[in-house]
Formats: structure tokens, C-alpha cells, sequence
């Protein structure tokens, strides 16, 4: 009895479990906050490529439909601001929707969103891919990188930044967006200067401009404002986070949407001034950059241009892998995606897996077409992931605050003017039948979204108990009036911390 005694308790003998790394807490401020989800926007993006499509529709009214799309989508922000201003951990958008629908609707929403953030990012990498070419055309080298060539570099650049630290990823989004909007402003500045006045009364008059043509510019204008939301998948890093995220997805929408207001009306007054079809350039502003004898702004703006499409598909590499993260932590994909790198405090393997397979998507697409076609059918396939992400989120806000008792007249109001501003979008991606490949794009979504329901059914029952410790983790993660449920799954437990009101966040 006494031996029996004297032998220490097993459980105290065994060496202490080391804490699972988490990614880096309260390292970003609103500034990179706000840069995530501008350059997921990509406000040069739509300078360079989209005005022309949205001049093609609306004529002398781009810049109001334009107008038109920011406040549309602002209901859209106000309701995910619903939850923005409640949560913060990474992906927040997937434990949003969970939240609001069931754990199965937070999935899905996050199955959705990997498709639409690596749509976006084969954009960027084809985007990168015709600016290198513009670059060096417009610095007199005649010669010509292949598709294939630039994707590599700017995949394995995004993949460098990303796994290091996302404290460098923001920093360099910031950086790079910032410097190709200034260099875009600088032109328009240009252009008004020596147009001689800012007033054009055929735009003012909305002299040509039709109703029907003016909801298909919308259309594409609202295309252009989507990724407002990638800030929210950065909830877990950011400092302060339900202060600084909603105010980061807020902002953004507010700055580019002012941003493409201003941009199309100065790009079509100067195409007007001179006599150019603006629906008819390639490169818009390099033409304008002619034309008005400041052609010294050409190269600048394509390494702008060339160095935006790289941050973009940054930001949608940051996003896309803090989507996987609370996935494969909740058991959907494999639970190594799940890891965080011990020193970098990233999820290096999420990013590394999601790099590769951009990559890889967007090298078999460039054996059919080239990176302009590439460009707009990635931006396409992308657009039916985030309208279905919004028409989520829209429904999702009022359910969760009902459930409350928090719901109100007024957000019953901004819900359904945000989902009525979201059938605009959806009505015209079928409405009129657009041509062949495209008219088969809304069934490949579909068919990518019954995989994932058939995913969730198998593992369903596979782990019968999945859902129910999802819904409990998200319950015990992202009420901001509560402190952590000690219930809460160890899969996603972390440590709280103090906001700034003096509650506790829970922090993944």
C-alpha cells in the first residue's frame, strides 16, 4: 500500500500538451484591414478592363450606374455588419452564415466562397499576366512573357508573402493598391485639366441613356464592387475587430465605389474629348495617356496595373486559406489543412494547397484561351459564388437577430432592399442568354455546389456529431456580450482577450 502510495499520479507524469499555435492575434489595424478588402475589389482592376464593358451598356450613364451598385450593395454591408460588429475569428463570413442558418448553411457558404476567392484569383494572375506585356510594350521591349510563365511568378510571390506573415501581406496590398489608385487619380487629374472644365453635360444629362442598358451596366458594376467582404476573414488577426472590420468593409465599398464613379465619368469624357469608342479600347487609359500627351504615365500605370493584379490575388489567397482554416478545424477537409505554422503564426499548409490550386486551374484554362478571355470567364464564375454568399448573408442577418429578440422594423427594411438589390445581378446573368461558354457557367457552379452537399451529407454520416460541435463552437466563439462557453470544442478553443470596451472577444 505504501509503494502504491509513493507512485505519482499518471496524468501528472506525462509532460504538459504544448498550445496549438493560433494565427497572430491583434496584429491588423484598420489601414490593413481596409487594404484586404479594397484589393480583393481591385479598384484598378476595374479602371484598366471593366469601364469599357460598363460604357458598352450604359453610354453617358456608366457613372451612375456605378452610383447605383455602391448603394446597393451598402444594404448587403449593413447586414453583414450585423455580424461584423458581434464576431471575430478567421473566416468569419463561414461562422456568420452559421450563425444565422445552421451550421450547414455557415458550410456552405464557405464551400461557395473558396470558389469565388479562387475565381477572382485566376483573374488577378491573368490580369498580371497582360499587364507584365503592357508594361514591357510600353517600355519599348518587344518582347513578350508567356501566360504560363507570369502565372508562376505571381503565384509563387503570393505564396511566399502569404505563408510569411500576414502583417506583410496587408502592409504590401496597402502599398501597392494605394500607389496604382494614385497613379490612376493622377491621370483623371490630367485628364480634367485639359479638358478645361469638370462639367460634361452629355454624362450630367444622361443624354442616350436607356433604362434596360443602364440595369445591364449595373450588373456589371456591381461585379466590380464585389470582395468588400474578405476583411472579415482576417477577424482573427485583426486588432480591435468589432470596431475595425465593420468599419474596413464599410469604407471599402464607400472608397471604390466613389473611386469607379469618378474614374468612368473622367475616362469618358476624355474618350469623348478625342474622339475614341471607349467600349472599343483594350487599355483604356494608355489611350487616354496618348492622347493627352502625358504618354510618360503609360509605363508607370501598367507596373501599377501589373502590381495590383498581383495584390489581388494575394488578398484572395489570405482570404480563401482563413476560409479553410475553420473548415478543416471543424472537420470538413482534412485537419492538417488546419495547421498554423509554429514561427509565421499562418495557416501555411491552407495557403500553400489553395496557391497550387489556383495554379493549376488557371494553367489548364490558358491551353483553351488566352488570359483576356481567361480574365472575363474567371470574373464570371467567380460572380455566382458571391451573389450566393450575399443572398446568405442577407437572409442569415435578420434570422439571427429574430433569434435574439433583437430584430427590428428597420432591418427587415435593409434586408429586403438587399435582396432585391441582389436579383438585379442574378436576373442578368441569365437574362438576356449570354453567349456560348457562358451561358453553361451557372450550371458548372451548381454542379460545384452539389458536390459540396454531397461532401457535407458524407461526412454527416461518416460523424454524425459534426454539426451539432460546430454550431457549439460558433456559439461559444462570437457573442461580443459573453465571455467563452467552457463547453466550447477544443478544436477551435483559443485564448480571450479584452476589447475595447472592456468585454471579452474570443479569439481563435
Amino acid at each position: 500500500m505504501a509503494i502504491a502510495a509513493d507512485l505519482p499520479d499518471p496524468a501528472s507524469a506525462l509532460p504538459p500538451t504544448p498550445p496549438t499555435p493560433q494565427v497572430r492575434a491583434g496584429t491588423l489595424g484598420f489601414p490593413t484591414l481596409l487594404a484586404q478588402s479594397v484589393a480583393l475589389i481591385s479598384p484598378t482592376m476595374t479602371a484598366v478592363l471593366i469601364v469599357p464593358l460598363a460604357f458598352s451598356f450604359a453610354g453617358n450613364g456608366t457613372w451612375l450606374a456605378y452610383l447605383f451598385a455602391t448603394v446597393m450593395l451598402s444594404f448587403v454591408v449593413m447586414n453583414l455588419n450585423v455580424f461584423a460588429s458581434r464576431s471575430a475569428l478567421p473566416g468569419s463570413m463561414y461562422a456568420y452564415i452559421g450563425r444565422g442558418l445552421g451550421p450547414r448553411g455557415g458550410v456552405l457558404s464557405g464551400w461557395t466562397l473558396l470558389w469565388s476567392y479562387a475565381f477572382i484569383a485566376i483573374a488577378g494572375l491573368a490580369g498580371f499576366s497582360i499587364f507584365v506585356n503592357q508594361f514591357l510594350d510600353a517600355v519599348g521591349i518587344a518582347f513578350h512573357v508567356p501566360a504560363v510563365v507570369s502565372f508562376c511568378i505571381s503565384a509563387a510571390l503570393c505564396w511566399v508573402v502569404a505563408y510569411k506573415d500576414i502583417r506583410i501581406s496587408s502592409l504590401l496590398m496597402l502599398v501597392l493598391e494605394g500607389l496604382s489608385m494614385l497613379l490612376i487619380l493622377a491621370l483623371c487629374w490630367v485628364v480634367l485639366a485639359k479638358h478645361g472644365t469638370a462639367i460634361d453635360a452629355h454624362q450630367l444629362r444622361l443624354d442616350g441613356v436607356g433604362v434596360s442598358g443602364t440595369t445591364l451596366a449595373v450588373v456589371v458594376c456591381i461585379f466590380s464592387l464585389v470582395g468588400f467582404e474578405s476583411a472579415t476573414a482576417l477577424g482573427g488577426e485583426a486588432k480591435t475587430p468589432l470596431h475595425n472590420v465593420p468599419r474596413a468593409v464599410t469604407w471599402s465599398l464607400v472608397i471604390t465605389g466613389l473611386f469607379f464613379v469618378v474614374v468612368s465619368y473622367v475616362e469618358v469624357v476624355g474618350a469623348n474629348a478625342h474622339g475614341l469608342q471607349l467600349d472599343q479600347l483594350d487599355a483604356p487609359l494608355s489611350a487616354l495617356s496618348d492622347a493627352y500627351q502625358v504618354g510618360y504615365l503609360k509605363a508607370p500605370i501598367c507596373l501599377g496595373a501589373m502590381l495590383s493584379f498581383y495584390s489581388l490575388t494575394l488578398s484572395c489567397v489570405n482570404a480563401g486559406s482563413r476560409i479553410l482554416l475553420p473548415m478543416a478545424r471543424h472537420g470538413m477537409l482534412n485537419q492538417k489543412v488546419a495547421n498554423i505554422h509554429s514561427h509565421n503564426r499562418t495557416p501555411h499548409v491552407a495557403v500553400t494547397a489553395y496557391t497550387l490550386l489556383i495554379l493549376c486551374i488557371v494553367s489548364v484554362m490558358q491551353i483553351f484561351t488566352d488570359p483576356l478571355t481567361t480574365f472575363g470567364d474567371a470574373g464570371t464564375l467567380a460572380a455566382f459564388g458571391f451573389l450566393l454568399a450575399y443572398f446568405m448573408i442577407t437572409i442569415a442577418a435578420p434570422v439571427y437577430l429574430r433569434a435574439h429578440g433583437q430584430l427590428t422594423g428597420k432591418n427587415i427594411v435593409i434586408s429586403a432592399l438587399a435582396f432585391v438589390s441582389l436579383l438585379v445581378p442574378t436576373v442578368g446573368s441569365f437574362y438576356p442568354l449570354p453567349p456560348v461558354p457562358v451561358r453553361y457557367f451557372p450550371y458548372y457552379f451548381l454542379a460545384y455546389m452539389a458536390a459540396g452537399l454531397a461532401w457535407m451529407t458524407v461526412v454527416g454520416r461518416r460523424r454524425p456529431a459534426t454539426f451539432t460541435e460546430i454550431e457549439a463552437d460558433l456559439e461559444a466563439t462570437v457573442d461580443t456580450w459573453t465571455t467563452p462557453s467552457p463547453n466550447a470544442h477544443p478544436r477551435t478553443a483559443g485564448l480571450a482577450q479584452n476589447g475595447t470596451d472592456g468585454r471579452q472577444v474570443w479569439a481563435t
